[in-house]
């Protein structure tokens, strides 16, 4: 009987030493539970605090920074109430001198050096009394002539027309720089050509391989491009050629022809090879021969 009953109370003591330690392991995880529970409320409250600053901060930049306003950009050569004025005094449809082609209203679009739209007017009344589909040509007419020009020597897009038909050193040009399509089919219509036209503060992109673009150069430098698109591509050259002087964007340091640098060169033979390589198809009407008496093209039929 006492034997047992010192079994019993080895068996209470182990039981009490077993609660003990279970409990004081039970502290211990508990302890290591609200730890790694603190941790944890610390980190999500570290969280917050970071997305409220960053909400903040999106909220102060989307004040600073309107909505289709670049954060960037180069400066503009003209402004739109410039290009509107000099395009309409060159169009023959509003009150300008002949060019040769269809004598139709034309746009005009202005890319600041670092690929933006800056300005796009157009010379009509209203926007539809031009192509409409000539907004964004004239816009990718500028980007071609800004973005495959140097300070050192400029290219129009009229020289680009013969390397780029197949078998040319330029073939497949086109297809190098895609056009912005989020920009290009954006915005109010009928803020087109103004000067909150969606396109304005926006890369478009786009190569466009005939006549009409031009690049811009300051007397020191270049400094953008410029667009004409609405007519004939051999009027919209002259048209281009036209407003570039008016701007006194015209300092051209040198090109692909030596004495009229960028000008548009007729030199296409009945195949279509270009004596040059940087030849351009004539046009129907007396493109050729306005071109010649400005300086802005080279060969052709002259008219008599």
């Amino acid at each position: 009987m006492q034997k047992q009953e010192h079994s019993c109370i080895a068996h209470v003591k182990h039981r009490r030493h077993w609660i003990t330690d279970s409990f004081s392991h039970f502290q211990s995880a508990r302890v290591l539970w609200d730890s790694l529970m603190l941790e944890r409320m610390g980190r999500t409250m570290y969280r917050c605090q970071l997305l409220r600053s960053a909400f903040g901060l999106v909220l102060l930049t989307a004040g600073l920074f309107p909505q289709g306003q670049a954060m960037a950009q180069a400066p503009c050569p003209a402004d739109h109430d410039k290009l509107l004025a000099v395009l309409k005094a060159n169009v023959k449809a509003s009150g300008g001198p002949a060019n040769g082609g269809f004598e139709t209203n034309e746009w005009a679009a202005i890319i600041a050096r670092d690929g933006a739209v800056c300005a796009i007017a157009f010379s009509g009344p209203t926007a539809d009394s031009q192509w409409p589909g000539s907004r964004l040509v004239a816009a990718e007419k500028a980007n071609t002539a800004n973005g495959l020009s140097l300070a050192q020597m400029a290219l129009s897009t009229a020289n680009l027309y013969a390397g780029a038909q197949p078998g040319g050193p330029l073939f497949g040009l086109q297809e190098t720089n895609p056009v912005n399509q989020a920009a290009a089919y954006a915005g109010d219509p009928k803020t087109f050509g103004s000067a909150s036209d969606p396109l304005v503060g926006k890369p478009i992109g786009g190569v466009v391989v005939f006549g009409g673009g031009l690049a811009l150069y300051d007397g020191k430098s270049i400094v953008g491009g410029i667009g004409v698109s609405g007519d004939s591509s051999c009027a919209d050259h002259n048209v281009a050629w036209r407003v570039r002087a008016a701007l006194g964007l015209d300092k051209v340091p040198a090109g692909v022809n030596p004495n009229r640098k960028d000008a548009i060169v007729y030199d296409l033979d009945p195949g279509g090879k270009s004596a040059s390589g940087w030849g351009h198809p004539l046009c129907a009407g007396t493109e050729a021969d306005i071109a010649a008496e400005l300086g802005a093209g080279v060969g052709g039929s002259i008219h008599k």
